[in-house]
């Protein structure tokens, strides 16, 4: 019997220190420390030994990201004040002969000025494109990112403006988080766009947790579990209920759907999963064969711009649109 006390004890302990281990790692992955010095963000083999041992214990610090790109056309930059108390930066583009206004969403750690090659492409098929930081990225306030379950705040608040300007033809555009944000903040905030452009989406932040434990090359369970539970926990959120692949039967509008079939952390299953749900009659999915979980706009341009354009010209127009697989 003692040897089963023993072992017993080490078991505990072991997992003791998993639990903390994890809950360092989902605190550092939801928290954005402030940047003023605008230092730039290292690539893996930027760190040194050491940083790299105590980012494998406790989780890689994420700065803010840094805005170092602006629009080459003329622009205003906003400001847009969110109900929760946050304040965000955005830059408004305005087209001569514009069609309509297309909102764009930055992907997790990233901003505004990582989207310009997407935002110039709307441009030059005149539309009005307003692009801002989500609350803790870019130029914007606060240090906390719930990976698209509060940012929809953000969202209803660049929708509110971008409808006080008198647009009525209003088009969402997110990839990542910002496309699991549009699925959730639609019906959350019950907005009306036209139309609907998804880049890569997570089916459920389940998944996403476990893609993202995937890239690390570790057993997806039980971290994916704990990291889950621990990162709800400190950012009071029910994350095993948060859903996209659910919110996407709330979508009735025209929806774009791409994905890449490279893409190591969205999986196709949580692609079709999605699609399949997806409420609208007029829906298409186009999946970029050389890409994984990266901008469609800039490696496979042409593709890219010949699935929005053939999307986009009837956007005012009731939709025709027959449900669609491309590849």
């Amino acid at each position: 019997m003692k040897w089963f006390r023993h072992s017993l004890r080490i078991f505990f302990g072991i997992l003791v220190l998993l639990n903390v281990i994890l809950a360092f790692h989902a605190n550092r992955f939801t928290y954005f420390y402030d940047n003023p010095r605008k230092l730039p963000a290292r690539k893996a083999e930027e760190y040194t030994t050491a940083e790299k041992l105590t980012g494998s214990l406790f989780g890689m610090k994420f700065i803010k990201s840094v805005v170092d790109g602006f629009p080459q056309v003329p622009h205003e930059t906003v400001r847009l004040l969110t109900n929760d108390g946050f304040l965000l930066e955005g830059w408004y583009v305005p087209a001569r002969q514009p069609q309509g206004t297309v909102i764009l969403c930055h992907g997790h750690a990233s901003n505004k000025a990582k989207i310009l090659a997407e935002t110039q492409y709307f441009h030059e098929l005149d539309y009005n494109t307003l692009s801002f930081d989500f609350r803790a990225h870019g130029n914007s306030s606060g240090n906390v990112c719930t990976i698209g379950y509060r940012e929809t705040r953000d969202l209803e608040a660049a929708y509110e403006y971008v409808a006080g300007r008198g647009e009525q033809n209003i088009v969402l555009w997110g990839v990542s988080m910002g496309a699991a944000t549009i699925l959730k903040a639609i019906p959350e905030h019950n907005l009306k766009p036209s139309r609907i452009i998804l880049e890569c989406p997570f089916a459920t932040m389940y998944d996403a947790v476990k893609g993202r434990i995937r890239t690390m090359h570790l057993p997806e369970s039980p971290a994916s579990e704990l990291l889950l539970l621990w990162g709800g926990l400190q950012r009071g959120m029910w994350s095993f209920g948060y859903r996209p692949d659910a919110y996407a039967r709330d979508l009735t509008m025209p929806v774009l759907l791409n994905w890449g079939a490279r893409d190591p952390r969205v999986l196709r299953h949580e692609t079709d999963t999605i699609f399949r749900n997806l409420g609208s009659r007029h829906k298409q999915l186009v999946i970029y064969e050389n890409s994984a979980h990266q901008s469609f706009c800039k490696n496979e341009e042409a593709k890219w711009k010949e699935a929005i354009s053939r999307f986009l010209p009837v956007a005012a127009q009731p939709a025709t649109a027959p449900i669609a697989v491309l590849n």
